[in-house]
């Protein structure tokens, strides 16, 4: 099967004709249809991982996708043949990843039935960013009412958060730059402010605060470092909450100031991944797919996302 793999951490990820897996006990046999990116995957294989967990090498990258069972091992599974699922599919310690034509959904795994209405490059750019996004507004407490900032909202877990927290009944701010405005309201959010915007100049701070000089309840980061978190933290009312995915938040610094301070793990689940498709097919939920490439041209997609300003999911095509 072609596979997009590194043969070491830190190396160049490359086309590659690998073994295609054969499913153990309670596993799937996923033939894919579509995976998408996330920052994620290449900091795996440059070896975020790298003291936590086994890898075996090649290392197939990727983690998010859809496709159809094409079997399953001994045993029970929650899906068989011909089911349309997605999900996440990653086993380092086998060397094995969602970027390649076929893939296994272990047992426990956060892989779901796919939405009805989504087609399989759409399906595939949700479980990662999505089940982030879920969780990090459920985990900072957004309620209907509440004032919430979400720092780095034009990406994948940012757009899904936007959604979710206006789904809410939050007033959300959301940080783009001007030519994704328009985009960030129609997803739910109030406001938008932007790094130099020449629209709204000044800093985010300067600019949120000319909108709303009451305070924020909640800010949702998703891209600052602990400098970053320190400007925006005095955005805050008493007793607000900072969530950030990249830690970048220090929870002592913000107890002393009365603020709640969390730094986010994401927990992943088959229950969490039906009920976002539910979400989803009630049409609460939308995905962006920025981008579709075909697994030839994944490569070099893959050098051009790392360099930033994502605009939505970027999407490979078996």
């Amino acid at each position: 099967m072609r596979a997009i793999a590194v043969s070491e951490f830190g190396a160049t990820p490359a086309l590659m004709s690998l073994p295609v897996p054969v499913p153990g006990p309670g596993e799937m046999l996923v033939k894919m249809v579509a995976a998408s990116l996330n920052p994620t995957d290449w900091k795996i294989c440059d070896g975020m991982l790298k003291d936590e967990v086994d890898h075996a090498f090649p290392l197939i990258m990727g983690m998010d996708g859809a496709g159809v069972v094409e079997a399953v091992g001994e045993g029970k599974a929650p899906f068989g043949p011909g089911d349309q699922v997605y999900g996440q599919f990653f086993l380092p310690p086998r060397g094995l990843g969602s970027f390649a034509e076929f893939a296994i959904a272990a047992p426990g795994a956060a892989v779901a039935k796919m939405p009805d209405s989504m087609i399989y490059s759409q399906a595939a750019a949700v479980p990662t960013a999505t089940m982030t996004a879920f969780n990090m507004v459920e985990t900072a407490g957004v309620d209907v009412g509440h004032t919430v900032l979400i720092v780095g909202a034009t990406g994948g877990v940012g757009q899904s958060a936007v959604q979710l927290a206006a789904g809410r009944g939050a007033k959300v701010i959301a940080t783009a730059h001007s030519d994704m405005a328009d985009e960030m309201r129609r997803l739910g959010a109030a406001e938008t402010v932007g790094y130099g915007r020449a629209d709204r100049p000044g800093d985010v701070s300067e600019q949120v605060l000319r909108l709303l000089s009451s305070g924020i309840d909640e800010i949702i980061d998703l891209v600052s470092d602990q400098a970053g978190v320190e400007r925006l933290a005095g955005l805050l009312r008493l007793g607000g909450t900072y969530i950030s995915s990249v830690w970048g938040v220090h929870p002592d610094k913000m107890a002393a100031h009365a603020l709640r301070g969390l730094n986010f793990d994401n927990e992943a689940s088959p229950a969490l991944l039906a009920q976002i498709a539910g979400l989803i097919d009630a049409g609460r939920l939308r995905v962006r797919v920025q981008e579709e490439v075909s697994i030839e041209d994944a490569p070099a997609t893959i050098a051009r996302a790392r360099a930033g300003g994502s605009r939505g999911k970027t999407v490979i095509r078996f």
